[in-house]
């Protein structure tokens, strides 16, 4: 076989870049847990001042920032030995109230790269990995990846997108949250709309305390219930509006739990889906997006689908067609894709 010299430099460019992004996503997660990002944001320092700052080691500091600005995540004045962030940087990485705050990607993918070993003998055995079999880090980081999304288009976009749902919220309507997590989406829907009451269902017990105890800091358990329940089973309604966000793919039988949403929603009522973006054939998504999906796919959505009945493995980059397919499975006749970004696809079904 003939080796191009040309070819193999870049390729070996790209794994050094990629080496480089795996063990930067562990400083990213110190800094973010640290809140050394956060305090160099609030104005250039040298490693001693920003170790001062934050009560921390300049010797590793100094190691840290060095990294930092060698991956362009901070700026590096040597003239003056100071280090500092351009509010990009800041709006980035140390604002969590900002759409686009990242850190909680990286504590998301350093949790799941904890399951190798187990997912490595998955492979020979085709066995599945429980949700809740991870380590914290993935719940934790879960939440802070997705929830500046919902946060920047939930009810500014998403909602809105959907034919007469944002009107019936704004009057008072019943909601159920399927697959909540730790409540962000919940959350952030009762806030917006306080006359409607909402119940956020999870399998994992864990995110499920964790819910109630941010739905307490957010003054809403006037409106918003938290109850541990799988897809299939979860009560309480007929429901206005039932919510699936990121995690219909992750289901072991999701046509089931859609014939159990079917039956769980008035008979005007709407479901609206969010799934990861995707095309519908492979080659469309062999981008970078696509590979953070595929990969995160691999680690965590195939192996939980395939620890539940059925098993059947849509994976993170299912794509419109293959969701059109398990609702119209459901017995739904109404399904539109009604809102999109660069990382979501949102979808509304109606009986």
């Amino acid at each position: 076989m003939q080796v191009d010299t040309d070819r193999l430099n870049a390729f070996v460019g790209r794994f050094v870049a990629d080496l480089g992004s795996v063990v930067h996503a562990g400083m990213v997660v110190i800094g973010e847990r640290l809140g050394l990002y956060k305090a160099l944001a609030e104005g250039a320092a040298t490693a001693p001042e920003l170790a001062a700052r934050t009560k921390t080691d300049p010797r590793y500091v100094r190691e840290w920032l060095s990294s930092q600005a060698a991956g362009g995540y901070v700026d590096y004045d040597a003239a003056t030995d100071s280090f500092s962030m351009t509010p990009e940087q800041a709006f980035t990485l140390a604002d969590e109230s900002s759409p686009a705050y990242l850190p909680g990607a990286f504590q998301l993918g350093l949790g799941a790269l904890r399951a190798v070993p187990r997912i490595s003998e998955a492979f020979r055995t085709g066995a599945g990995m429980d949700w809740g079999e991870h380590d914290s880090d993935v719940f934790h980081g879960c939440e802070k990846f997705f929830r500046p999304g919902y946060a920047a288009n939930l009810v500014p976009a998403w909602i809105p997108a959907l034919q007469g749902v944002q009107a019936r919220l704004a009057e008072g309507c019943r909601v159920a949250d399927v697959g909540c997590g730790k409540g962000a989406s919940t959350i952030l829907m009762a806030q917006a709309f306080p006359r409607s009451r909402f119940v956020g269902f999870d399998s994992h017990a864990g995110s499920i305390e964790e819910a109630r105890r941010s739905a307490r800091r957010a003054g809403v358990t006037d409106r918003v219930t938290f109850e541990v329940a799988k897809a299939k089973e979860y009560g309480g309604g007929p429901y206005d509006f039932v919510t699936v966000f990121d995690c219909l793919h992750d289901m072991g039988d999701p046509v089931g739990a859609a014939q159990h949403v079917r039956e769980s929603l008035c008979a005007d009522g709407t479901w609206m889906i969010v799934e990861p973006f995707a095309n519908d054939r492979l080659g469309e998504n062999l981008n970078p997006v696509g590979r953070i999906y595929y990969s995160f796919s691999t680690l965590l959505c195939t192996p939980c689908s395939r620890s539940q009945e059925v098993g059947l493995c849509l994976g993170a980059q299912a794509g419109e067609a293959r969701m059109r397919e398990v609702v119209s499975a459901a017995g739904f006749r109404h399904f539109r894709r009604a809102a999109e970004t660069p990382f979501n696809l949102v979808y509304e079904v109606r009986p």
